[in-house]
């Protein structure tokens, strides 16, 4: 067993369930065996070999001051660091304890200015979970409780959800870094796998007793209040029990933070607007669908000048509100300062001079605030009088943005800046222990050490001179290392003329150096000024960093203050550049927009604005027309002005009458998730399950193309069953894009609902599509056409031409040979390029071989062939009792007894399915299990 250093290492290892240990060794904070190798590797640091009880180990190191850039790194990608720190004895040997585990939930030093939330998740014991899919929302194990805390700011959050959709929803739209799931949780495989799905943070198993209700109680209560949970409205033990489990968290990791987590807040279903992971996902909110930043809608309206801005409205756009009263303070000052240019940028002007209060604040309680953080924090509230000379001395004054600012302590404010501004030196070192951190005046004992250490160093500096001149001596200077401390050193030309009192301590190449008595009596001397100047300045300033920390709550209510302000600058900044509309909330169960743009789009291109309405008498859009038209961008714009309009900003538009929706849910086209055993189809059926199962009637619901990864009959047969079941059960507000020009027809039966489609003109075989949306149907989908605009070849696009026009004239399509097999026959064994004796009937839907239909057939096949749409039920039309029909219904019986017994078996059970009474959800369930008997 090593001992020593090595020895000491590994037991503090033992002690700690981190996966790396940094520990102080004088100067240097040092990694020994797999910990330095782990390290080597992921930070590329050089490996060196430490000796100890007659092996050797590996052993890597940093200096001192850079460990928080290499603990910072190795935390972003996930790990656990401890630091232990190096203390005195007693007897004044050197030991180590741990004094903190950084985490990526609570790592308090960092560059991003995005929130970093730590949560924990809290469900009862032997409740079930069905969270692992979307489409299991109705039997998700729920309630939930969840807790988040940001412990750079201090901002700490709690609520209930009712099920594992939801959950996943909150756990998507804060991003967690770190997630800590209570005991029933931490049980359950598929939950804990949905969550690792969906974020990229960790997952660390905590002490199930801090999730248990009295111990986590106990410790909301002395955090916050006893009565705080009563007075916040945070009545669910679940939540309750989940903020626990975060103080204690925090706590236990020794992040030193818990004292600027001031407020708890609580938030629930009430007030917020669903807007599941799938939804911010394909609206493209904060992040794009190949997963980038920029191009997203965040990207698009942040005008932000500050961190703290940006993250409230990142927060804004993924948490959209309800609050009537909320929103329309938002929308008051949003006006206000789109229409005061000038204010508005005098605020904006000031504002971009600010640092981030709320983050100093969290450094200031966890002692790792420097003196320039503290003279940020002065520098920032001596920016409160100019905001507000630029608010009050404006038309901003009447305005919510004055209410803003007035809820910040000014008179409390300006005396801790003139604290700070009469303590801190201007430009002070980083170090927090060598002096020069305070000015002078500020303490009159340690004004008194100061002049004593001056005055000692002023005879220091002077020394060389003199003794040049008292003892004729040239080449002399006075210095200090490490090592030697201070010294005399003299050339070697004259160092054999020194003067009897000088102590030769070490031979240089070109020198000597000496040391007197009285130098080493001015060196000690020097010492312990500095020594004692160091610890008296050191101590004067954490009293002054603890008295910050102390009004912590005062920096969170002016940083939350600049935040806000920030917020709303940019809000209006990006409506009067693009000159958005102020939305009129109504009551009515509406969504009216007058010439509706995409927000982010019509910043890219030429963009047509279009019209939508839907209200109590339209309520469900079918929207037709071709690939590549807009029908997409048309539905998501109505999804983004709703979103944009819930979260108090101006919207894209010439006018909108918004009716508020307590969810937004859409599904668009989706990728294979194979590695989570899910085709495209699956993924599809299950946002579909989710949609059909979470949406209400104050809902709106956004679906582009239902049923299009399956066969036709299948798909269309979903489609039109999910369309009754919105219309009918539902009855969300709702735009569904479909190719299956078969729904469009329900328009004529199902009172509410609509057809719209974007129009095309057709020229000489020319096709134009006019991104217009007008009402009423489209017939065709140019399919063709757009292939054609992709570069598909041109035989290819012409062949596609010819099949086209025998569809539509139902006639029976040739299958062309031509391609040759690898044994150099043509694919069908007849001669290459000759046109093979396959054809495919329409009535049948088969390919059967023979001769060529005669012409006396073809028309047979023409006057007898019926409506190739399925029927109402989604079954297939009836064939005609003579000519091709009987034809086709002998040659459809023929292939079915070719067909194994299982095919038949899903076959004869499809015929069977009444598609009009079956339920969505059962119908989704047989048409997978068919599927996976027939495959």
């Amino acid at each position: 067993m090593p001992t020593g250093i090595v020895g000491e290492f590994l037991d503090l290892k033992a002690e700690t369930d981190a996966d790396v240990l940094a520990m102080q060794c004088g100067d240097f904070y040092e990694f020994f065996a797999d910990d330095a190798e782990l390290v080597a590797d992921e930070l590329d640091l050089s490996i060196s070999q430490k000796s100890s009880h007659g092996s050797s180990y590996p052993m890597a190191g940093v200096p001192l001051s850079e460990l928080t850039p290499y603990v910072n790194a190795l935390v972003e990608r996930g790990y656990r660091v401890a630091v232990a720190d190096q203390y005195e004895t007693d007897s004044g040997d050197h030991a180590r304890e741990i004094v903190r585990v950084v985490t990526p939930g609570t790592v308090l030093e960092t560059s991003d200015d995005d929130a970093r939330y730590l949560a924990a998740v809290v469900r009862e014991e032997g409740a079930r979970s069905a969270a692992g899919g979307a489409g299991d929302a109705a039997d998700a194990g729920g309630p939930y409780g969840v807790a988040f805390a940001d412990v750079t700011t201090g901002r700490f959050l709690a609520t209930t959800v009712d099920d594992g959709g939801d959950l996943r929803a909150e756990l998507y739209r804060f991003d967690p870094a770190e997630v800590l799931p209570g005991p029933a949780v931490r049980n359950d495989d598929g939950l804990l796998g949905a969550v690792r799905e969906d974020l990229s943070g960790r997952v660390t198993a905590f002490d199930p007793e801090a999730f248990a209700p009295g111990r986590a109680e106990h410790a909301v209560r002395e955090q916050f209040g006893r009565e705080t949970t009563d007075s916040v409205g945070l009545d669910s033990e679940l939540a309750v029990r989940a903020a626990g489990a975060v103080l204690s968290y925090v706590e236990e990791t020794g992040a030193g933070v818990l004292a600027s987590m001031t407020r708890l807040t609580a938030y629930g279903a009430d007030d917020r607007v669903d807007v599941d992971a799938t939804t911010q996902r394909n609206l493209e909110i904060t992040e794009t669908m190949r997963g980038d930043a920029d191009g997203t809608l965040f990207d698009t309206v942040d005008h932000t000048v500050t961190a703290a801005g940006g993250r409230l409205l990142r927060e804004w756009l993924t948490r959209p509100r309800r609050d009537r009263g909320t929103l329309a303070d938002r929308l008051d000052a949003v006006e206000a300062l789109s229409s005061a240019a000038l204010a508005r940028d005098r605020v904006r002007e000031v504002l971009d001079d600010a640092y981030d209060l709320e983050r100093l604040a969290s450094r200031t309680t966890s002692g790792s605030a420097g003196a320039r953080e503290l003279l940020s924090v002065r520098d920032t509230l001596a920016l409160l009088p100019a905001l507000a000379d630029a608010i009050e001395g404006s038309p901003l004054a009447d305005s919510p943005a004055a209410a803003v600012f007035d809820r910040v302590d000014r008179e409390r404010a300006a005396a801790l800046r003139a604290e700070l501004d009469e303590a801190l030196a201007e430009d002070p070192p980083k170090a927090k222990t060598g002096g020069g951190l305070l000015k002078r005046g500020y303490d009159d004992e340690l004004d008194e050490l100061i002049e004593r250490h001056e005055s000692v160093k002023s005879w220091l500096d002077g020394l060389a001179e003199r003794e040049k001149r008292r003892h004729g001596l040239s080449h002399v200077t006075v210095d200090r290392n490490k090592t030697d401390g201070y010294y005399i050193q003299v050339g070697k030309s004259v160092a054999d003329q020194v003067p009897e009192g000088y102590r030769e301590i070490k031979t240089l190449k070109n020198s000597k150096r000496f040391v007197t008595d009285e130098l080493s009596e001015k060196e000690r001397e020097v010492l312990r000024l500095e020594e004692a100047r160091g610890e008296l300045e050191y101590e004067l300033f954490e009293a002054l960093r603890e008295r910050v920390a102390e009004r912590a709550e005062l920096l969170q209510d002016a940083g939350r203050a600049v935040a806000e302000l920030d917020a709303l600058a940019s809000l209006a900044t990006h409506a009067a550049r693009r000159d958005w509309t102020r939305p009129e909330l109504t009551e009515e169960r509406r969504l009216d927009v007058e010439a509706g743009r995409h927000p982010v789009v019509e910043g890219t291109t030429d963009f047509v604005p279009n019209d939508l309405r839907l209200d109590p008498d339209r309520e469900f859009l079918i929207v037709t027309g071709p690939n590549m038209s807009g029908k997409s961008t048309y539905m998501r714009q109505a999804a983004l002005i709703q979103l944009l309009a819930q979260a108090g900003s101006f919207v894209p538009a010439r006018a909108a009458e918004v009716g508020l929706v307590d969810g937004i849910y859409t599904r668009v086209g989706a990728l294979d998730e194979l590695a989570q055993g899910r085709s495209t189809f699956m993924v599809e059926m299950q946002e579909l399950s989710n949609i059909l199962h979470s949406a209400t009637e104050d809902s709106l619901v956004i679906l582009d193309e239902v049923g299009r990864g399956t066969a036709t009959y299948d798909g269309i047969s979903i489609a039109w069953a999910a369309t009754e079941y919105l219309h009918n059960e539902v009855r969300a507000r709702t735009l569904f894009a479909t190719h299956y020009h078969e729904l469009t027809t329900l328009a004529d039966h199902l009172p509410r609902v609509a057809n719209v489609h974007v129009a095309v003109d057709e020229r000489d075989g020319e096709v134009t599509f006019l991104r217009t949306v007008r009402d009423g149907p489209t017939n065709r989908s140019y399919g063709v056409h757009v292939a054609d605009l992709a570069g598909v070849p041109d035989p290819v696009v012409s062949r596609a031409d010819e099949v086209l026009d025998r569809l539509r004239e139902e006639k029976a399509i040739e299958a062309r040979g031509g391609s040759r097999g690898g044994d150099g026959t043509s694919a069908s064994d007849g001669p290459p390029g000759d046109t093979q004796q396959v054809v495919f009937d329409l009535s049948s839907g088969s390919f059967s071989e023979g001769e060529e239909p005669s012409s006396d057939a073809a028309e047979a096949t023409d006057a007898g062939s019926s409506d190739p749409r399925p029927n109402r039920d989604g079954t297939a039309p009836e064939s005609s009792s003579g000519g091709a029909g009987a034809v086709a219904e002998a040659a459809a019986a023929a292939e079915r007894d070719r067909l194994d017994p299982e095919t038949r078996a899903v076959i004869e059970e499809l015929s069977d399915v009444d598609v009009a009474e079956t339920a969505p959800v059962e119908l989704l369930s047989r048409v997978q299990e068919w599927q996976e008997r027939l495959e």
